[in-house]
Parts: structure tokens; C-alpha cells; sequence
């Protein structure tokens, strides 16, 4: 390599780091401020501007045209860059608020607030807020819109992932006036901008499929490595058991009567549902779990609300606070209702205001939700359980206000029919209880005809509350996971690379797991009425999925993809249980109601999954190295192995990054956007994609440096993942 190919070669991945680190700390001052001003500055644009320039001058200058994919890939990234800097130079973007009835707008109003002048003029015809069947949860924004265009006059539609374009300027919906005659729409003129970057995401994915397809390619070459022709073996299995759990039991229900009870259809979370799903997370939410000394969710439930006196004094609210702990006086896990209030009334009254001297008001603000909550069911409020037909289909509780409309037989049942099964639960007639249950039943199916889901979506969802819970799972996987990995290891550090009679059996448990998985998911699917994948505990259940058939699939080449399978997987579902709940299931925002989410969100957590791999590899590797034992062959074959998962992991991860661009543009007008979960999406991408440039980066052919780097860099994917979500908020906050 001559000094002016090294110096270019310096000059594009040195670059390169600053735009990590710049990105990195953007990300975080950004958002502490909330602007984009370090995005939008002619510097940062010109530092995109000079590495691209001098990346494709060393492309040409190493002679890569030669190698058809990889150059084809690498002109694909640099027409993408190409793209977004023609939109950052002479793209429009704006907004346009309309009125029915006002006179038709000619300008809209970008973000500086200045004016721009369209070429027609635009007025709003009508406006239509879509809900989902027999709820109040907005399903589309639909604004009709009229453009004058001289002499002539066109109509068009647009809503929420439905854009509407005319002479190179498209609108899309952005919010309503409260009074549903008013719409606002963003406006976007980029007619090149946007040809050009398309045409990079096009040219991307040809290239990554060329690239596979090619003999010469880095990848195929490692396919056929001496490393792989010998495997290594691991294997033992742990099983733990749970304590049994105390047996005194506070008044119930009988089991029967309360699942009658959980039949019930209730209004829940802006969506109809079984009652069952109620007691559930509402178990699950005050207690941890969705059982209590042995009682289902049903007779949780309802013990509140029939024998509130009783269930009281029952220490099965979790409190997690050391500081609320000792502001209600316990010091169990666990406190009772009556453990809120004392001498001055409600304990934590003055702890959630401001100079109360409390540090831990997260804390508080659970404990208050947690109260707040029994209250609610305590009341009878949370019992929506009786629709209404009127201006569409309203659910009351019998603590609700009743409007005046309803006959004087459908308001008795309504405010008395609770009532009286109390009074038969309080003489123990159950078989009454039933009878009366049965009663309410029926007249929901009678007056929410054509609106309740079907018997298909109910069953569902309560075969659903009874499997999607992983906690369990989840340990169960940790401890296989850890003990065959340590085991593998000081096999592979002895040199001993039978097969071992194990494989078999961990790889049927995997097979079960990945079966109950599944089954969750459809469920889960079913229920909601589309791709699980839009919140931040369905991603992990997507992402334990795809790491149980990643491993499956490898094992036969690779034994030690099962513990790392089973860690893995334990450690994405620890993940989504460490709310103490499941989030509960509600239906779809206007904008995630696209195709390309389940995609883009499938193809990310491919990716991810394979980077937990290779940080495994990497783990493995640095205990090889530090066993004292020639272990060079083992640890090479390491490094093999995660080069080539890392090259599919890569390109999944860059196609799911501009399938989600895709998506944005679709949605918000913009392929991108500097929301700090695909700012750290895109430093992710740049950060491993130097992995893949051991030409130009030998250190990184040292197999100890590569391990290192793979546990160093997955930090990037955690940060990724957890901190866009729960510290930097975005757009990406419910992922």
C-alpha cells in the first residue's frame, strides 16, 4: 500500500470516527436541548461531505472496482449521501394549517417561520377522525383536501401513511383542530432529494445481494476455512424449582364463579376485551405475578372489589422503593392497603409534592399508581363492562354518569344489576351469581352486536393470559444457558471436541421454547390484529425468536450457538418482563399501522441477535485466552465464525436502517430524522462495518483484537436499543 493510499485510508476512517463521536454526543445534547442545531450546521454537513469525497477517492485508489459487489455497495452509500445532501441544500419542508370553509391556502410555513409559495392553492373539503370498532381509539386521521390548479380543480385523500402528491409536492397528515374542522399537513417539495436516495437504498440492496452470490467474496471464502472443518461440544442442564407459596388464603370467589366473571367483555385500554384480561394485569401490576398464593387473576380481582375488607390487610402490593418503604412503615417486599395510611391520613400525600424532601418520586409514583389502581376496581370504575348504543357505542361502569336517553329498564339493569350480585355473593349463592353473570353477557352481545371481537379473537386472548408470561422462561434459559457455556469452555480449553449425548436434548428444549414462543406471538397477533412488533416488549419476544432459530438452525456447525442461544434468549426475555408486566395490548397508532414496520422491525432484531452472537464468541474467546492453555485454534475459529455472522448482521442492519427510512418518508415526510434511536442505529452500523474492513484495518485480523472489539462494540447495540428508549427520548420511545 503506497503512502498516499495510507494517507487516504487514515484520512476516511479517521473521519469516520469523528462523525461516531460527534453523532454519539450529538445524540445527548440534543436531546437535553431540544434542537437539532449540531445536525442542521454547515459544519457537520461538510464533514459528511469531506469523508465521502475521500472515501471514494481511496475506493478508487485501492483499486476496488475489480471486486463488482463491494464496489457497487460502497457507490450505493455514497449515492445515499449524495441524496440527503441535495434534500439538506434544496429540499422545502413545512407545514399548512386548513379550515372548511376559509379561503384556500397558497403558502405554507417552514420551520424558521418563513412562508414558501406553492404553485396551486389547497383548502380542506373535510375532515374524518376513524376509530377502531366499537372504541374511542383514533384508527386513521383522514383529511379530503381540493387543490385549484388554475382552471382546474382536483380532489384528494390523505391520512396517516397515505400521502398525497401533486407537482413534485407531497402532504401528509399531521394533526387535527379539536373541533374536527381543521387539519394540519406537513408539505414537502424534494423531488431529487428523494429519487437519488432511493435509487442508493436500490443500488444497497443489489449489492448485498451480489456480494453473497459472489465466489471471491470475503464471506464465501470463510465458509470454506480450514477453522470450521473441526467442532467443538458442550452440554449440562440445570432445572430450579420455585418455593411453594404460602397456603392461607384470603375470601374469594370459587375458581368457577371467577372465570365466569373473567367471560365478561370490558372496555379496557381504548379496546374491547375479556374482563379476564383486566384481573390479569392488574394482578400482575400490583403483586409481580399473575397468581396470588395459589388464587388465578379472577379471583384476585373480584376478592377486591366483593371482600375490599378482607383483601385490605393482604400484603401483595410490591413496593420496590427503600424510601416508600420506610415512608409506610414496612419492611417486607410487600405492603397491605392499610400500610398507606396512618395517623395524618395518606402516607404519601405530601411525598409526591414538590420540596417534600423525597428523592425517589419514581418510587413514589409507583406506590400512588399502584394505590390509585385498587381504587379503581375497589369503586366498581374500572368494571366498563355495559355498552350503550347512541352516537356510536359507549361503555359505563356502575359508578358512571348515565346519559338520559337510556330507557328507564336498561338504566336500572345498568346502576342495580352489580348490586344484586353482591348481595347473593355476600349470602354465598354462587349458582345465583352465575345465573346473573350469564345475564350481563348476554346483554352486551345484545346491545354491542357487530361490534365485540370475534369468539375466535376472545378465546385468544384468554388462552393468551394464560401462556404469555416469561419470567419463568426466561430463568429457565439463563441457567442452561450459563452453565453449558462454562462447561463448553473448560471442554474446549482441554481440547476435547467429542459430541456429546446432550446436544440432542437442549436442542428439543430449544425447539419447545421456541414453540411456546411462537404460539405467545400468534396469540399476542391475533388479539391486537397485527405484526406483534410495536412496542418495546414485543421487539424482545421477536428478538428471543429469532436467536432460537438462528441457533437451531447453526448448531450442527457450530455447538456452542446453543448456550449462547439459551443466554441470549433469556437474557431478551428478562428484558421484557422487567416492567413486572406485560405491556398490555392496545390498539395500533395511527402511523405504525404500515406493512414496513414489521418488516423494518424484524430485519433490526435479525440483526441484533447476530451481534449477540458475536459478542458471545468474543466472551468465549478472552476466557480461552486467560485458561492457560494453548487454545490458538480454538479461538480463531471464533473469530471465523463471527465474521460470518457479522457480514449478514451488517447488511440486515443497514437494509432494516433504510427500510425504516422508507417507512419514515412514508409516514412523516422525511426518510430521516436525527431521533436518537437510528442516530445510534446508524453509529451501530458504522462502528461494525470497520469489522468488515480488515484490508484496510489489519489490526483487526489479530483474533484477540477482533474479540475484544466485539464485546466492546455490542455496547453500541445496548446503548441502541435501552438508552434511545428510556433516557433520550424520540419518536422511537414506544420500541
Amino acid at each position: 500500500m503506497t503512502r498516499n493510499v495510507k494517507l487516504l485510508r487514515n484520512i476516511s476512517f479517521g473521519l469516520t470516527v469523528i462523525i461516531i463521536f460527534v453523532l454519539a454526543t450529538a445524540t445527548i445534547v440534543e436531546t437535553v436541548r431540544g434542537t437539532t442545531h449540531i445536525y442542521s450546521s454547515p459544519l457537520f454537513t461538510a464533514l459528511w461531505l469531506v469523508m465521502a469525497i475521500s472515501a471514494a477517492t481511496y475506493i478508487i485508489a485501492h483499486k476496488m472496482v475489480k471486486r463488482k459487489a463491494v464496489f457497487l455497495l460502497h457507490v450505493s452509500l455514497i449515492v445515499i449521501l449524495a441524496g440527503a445532501l441535495v434534500t439538506r441544500l434544496w429540499g422545502e419542508q413545512g407545514a399548512i394549517h386548513l379550515r372548511q370553509g376559509d379561503v384556500p391556502a397558497q403558502q405554507f410555513i417552514t420551520a424558521d417561520s418563513t412562508s414558501c409559495q406553492l404553485p396551486f392553492s389547497i383548502g380542506l373539503n373535510g375532515f374524518e377522525l376513524a376509530y377502531y370498532p366499537g372504541t374511542v381509539a383514533p384508527k386513521d386521521f383522514i383529511s379530503t383536501i381540493a387543490i385549484q390548479d388554475g382552471a382546474k380543480t382536483v380532489e384528494g385523500i390523505v391520512s396517516m401513511n397515505n400521502i398525497y402528491s401533486y407537482r413534485g409536492y407531497r402532504f401528509y397528515q399531521s394533526t387535527y383542530d379539536s373541533d374536527l374542522r381543521g387539519s394540519t399537513l406537513s408539505v414537502y417539495h424534494d423531488p431529487w432529494g428523494i429519487t437519488i436516495t432511493y435509487c442508493g437504498y436500490g443500488l444497497l440492496l443489489v449489492s448485498i445481494v451480489l456480494f453473497f452470490f459472489d465466489r471471491a467474496s470475503l464471506f464465501r471464502q470463510l465458509l470454506h476455512h480450514r477453522a470450521l472443518r473441526r467442532v467443538a461440544t458442550f452440554a449440562t442442564l440445570a432445572v430450579t424449582m420455585l418455593p411453594a407459596m404460602a397456603t392461607e388464603q384470603p375470601k374469594t370467589l370459587p375458581r368457577a364463579t371467577a372465570a365466569q366473571f373473567g367471560n365478561l367483555y370490558v372496555y379496557y385500554n381504548d379496546r374491547i376485551c375479556p374482563l379476564q384480561t383486566l384481573a390479569h394485569d392488574f394482578t400482575v401490576k400490583l403483586y409481580g405475578r399473575d397468581t396470588y398464593k395459589g388464587l388465578t387473576a379472577e379471583q384476585v380481582f373480584t376478592g377486591w372489589f366483593f371482600y375490599y375488607d378482607n383483601w385490605k390487610e393482604e400484603p401483595m402490593i410490591r413496593i420496590k422503593s427503600r424510601e416508600v418503604k420506610q415512608l409506610l412503615g414496612i419492611e417486607s417486599q410487600y405492603a397491605c392497603l392499610n400500610d398507606f395510611f396512618g395517623n395524618t391520613g395518606y402516607k404519601l400525600k405530601t411525598a409526591r409534592q414538590e420540596g417534600s424532601g423525597v428523592t425517589d418520586l419514581r418510587g413514589v409514583s409507583e406506590a400512588d399508581e399502584k394505590f390509585s389502581l385498587i381504587s379503581t376496581v375497589c369503586t366498581g370504575n374500572a368494571f366498563k363492562i355495559y355498552p350503550c348504543r347512541g352516537n356510536g357505542l359507549t361503555w359505563f361502569s356502575v359508578t358512571d354518569q348515565l346519559p338520559d336517553t337510556l330507557s328507564h329498564e336498561q338504566w336500572a339493569f345498568i346502576r342495580f344489576s352489580m348490586n344484586y350480585v353482591a348481595e347473593q355473593v355476600a349470602r354465598k349463592d354462587f349458582a345465583q351469581v352465575d345465573t346473573l353473570v350469564s345475564k350481563i353477557r348476554k346483554y352486551q352481545e345484545k346491545e354491542a352486536a357487530g361490534l365485540l371481537p370475534s369468539n375466535a379473537r376472545f378465546n385468544a386472548e384468554k388462552l393468551y393470559n394464560t401462556l404469555g408470561y416469561n419470567r419463568l422462561a426466561a430463568m429457565m434459559c439463563l441457567t442452561v444457558g450459563v452453565f453449558a457455556f462454562f462447561f463448553y469452555c473448560r471442554r474446549m480449553a482441554r481440547g476435547n471436541n467429542r459430541r456429546t449425548w446432550l446436544s440432542p436434548a437442549l436442542v428439543a428444549l430449544m425447539v419447545a421454547l421456541l414453540a411456546y414462543i411462537a404460539t405467545t406471538m400468534t396469540l399476542r397477533g391475533i388479539i391486537a390484529g397485527h405484526f406483534p412488533a410495536s412496542n418495546g416488549f414485543e421487539t424482545m419476544q421477536l428478538m428471543a425468536a429469532c436467536v432460537l432459530v438462528f441457533a437451531i438452525v447453526v448448531h450442527r456447525r457450530f455447538e456452542m450457538a446453543l448456550p449462547f442461544g439459551f443466554m441470549l434468549c433469556g437474557l431478551t426475555l428478562l428484558v421484557a418482563t422487567l416492567g413486572a408486566s406485560n405491556p398490555s395490548i392496545t390498539p395500533l397508532m395511527p402511523v405504525l399501522s404500515s406493512p414496513l414496520m414489521s418488516i423494518h422491525v424484524a430485519v433490526i432484531m435479525i440483526a441484533y441477535s447476530l451481534f449477540g452472537f458475536v459478542m458471545f464468541n468474543g466472551l468465549s474467546a478472552v476466557i480461552l485466552r486467560y485458561s492457560r492453555r494453548q487454545c490458538d485454534e480454538q479461538i480463531e475459529r471464533l473469530q471465523v465464525l463471527s465474521m460470518l455472522m457479522l457480514y449478514p448482521a451488517v447488511f440486515l442492519l443497514a437494509a432494516g436502517i433504510f427500510i425504516g427510512a422508507i417507512w419514515a418518508n412514508v409516514s412523516w415526510g422525511r426518510y430521516w430524522g436525527w431521533d436518537p434511536k437510528e442516530t445510534w442505529a446508524l453509529i451501530t452500523l458504522l462502528i461494525y462495518a470497520a469489522s468488515l474492513h480488515t484490508a484496510s484495518l489489519p489490526s483487526l485480523r489479530r483474533p484477540m483484537t477482533f474479540h475484544w472489539f466485539a464485546i466492546i462494540a455490542f455496547f453500541s447495540v445496548i446503548i441502541t436499543y435501552f438508552g434511545a428508549n428510556f433516557i433520550m427520548a424520540g419518536l422511537h420511545s414506544y420500541a
